[in-house]
């Protein structure tokens, strides 16, 4: 009986690292969407940080851009996550899908395999993102560093378990494709990636709380403000942590609540992605 448990382990981790795979080797020869998936959040940092930095001024050697800075790798990492689900539709339309979810293999093999995938792809694109740190004045150590690449994986496998789970009730990529828009845009906005989360009106705070992408950006951030010496007066005017009934939340509840909310979405996928007839 160990044996054959260990046997039909050794048989869905193979499962799962070849669908991982797979996944790269799609996204390595796809050069036009890793050009366009690096430029979306280069203008968002470059044209946003140029044109509010005045508005929203210095504080205690912080501008707008250093801020922004976490939101656009966010940014970067949730878009390429999200639509990496898109790989579903493609195989179904070919037929490849059927022939994964006829073979000798679980469902939460092929799952995890695309959300480990597409986590993997969107940390590797979100992580490119750090060659303009020095151009924003955000100094990066090795904490920095760390940091970034543990809070983008573990946003993107969130986000990808999420676009497997659309992506498993779609028949169209068009379809998706409005979907997931629908999704993201709300998403990001309310993450607090773009702009601080402090004075906001009650009901736009509610709603902050209510997305669980505020969870994952906010460790991000919190791991590029440690490197900065941000005085005192920045945090005021630029805040870190999310607050919710008075009380700061600590790191390990954030990310808590990014690997329930990963865990919850992996599970619908897995449940909706059906075998065939």
């Amino acid at each position: 009986m160990p044996t054959d448990i260990a046997l039909n382990l050794s048989d869905e981790g193979r499962t799962v690292a070849m669908v991982w795979q797979r996944e790269l080797l799609r996204f390595m020869r796809a050069r036009i969407r890793i050009a366009t998936n690096f430029v979306q959040p280069v203008l968002f940092l470059v044209v946003l940080g140029a044109g509010l930095g005045p508005l929203v001024g210095e504080t205690g050697g912080v501008d707008f851009k250093q801020f922004v800075f976490p939101g656009v790798v966010a940014m970067g990492v949730v878009t390429t996550a999200m639509f990496s689900a898109v790989s579903i539709l493609w195989d179904r339309e070919f037929g490849f899908l059927r022939e994964m979810l006829v073979a000798p293999v679980t469902r939460t093999a092929l799952v995890l395999g695309k959300a480990a995938g597409g986590a993997t792809v969107a940390t590797l694109q979100g992580s490119v993102m750090l060659v303009l740190a020095p151009v924003v004045h955000v100094r990066l150590t090795l904490g920095v560093v760390l940091g970034v690449l543990g809070s983008s994986l573990l946003m993107a496998f969130a986000m990808t378990a999420f676009g497997t789970f659309v992506a498993s009730r779609m028949q169209k990529l068009e379809s998706f494709s409005v979907v997931m828009q629908f999704f993201m845009l709300p998403m990001l906005f309310l993450s607090g990636a773009l702009f601080p989360l402090g004075d906001l009106p009650g009901w736009l705070v509610a709603l902050t709380r209510l997305d669980p992408l505020t969870y994952a950006v906010d460790p991000l951030r919190r791991a590029v403000f440690a490197a900065q010496d941000v005085p005192p007066e920045a945090l005021e005017r630029f805040p870190v942590g999310v607050e919710v009934f008075g009380w700061t939340l600590p790191v390990v509840v954030e990310v808590a609540v990014v690997v329930a909310f990963a865990a919850v979405f992996l599970t619908l996928a897995v449940r909706s992605l059906g075998r065939p007839d």
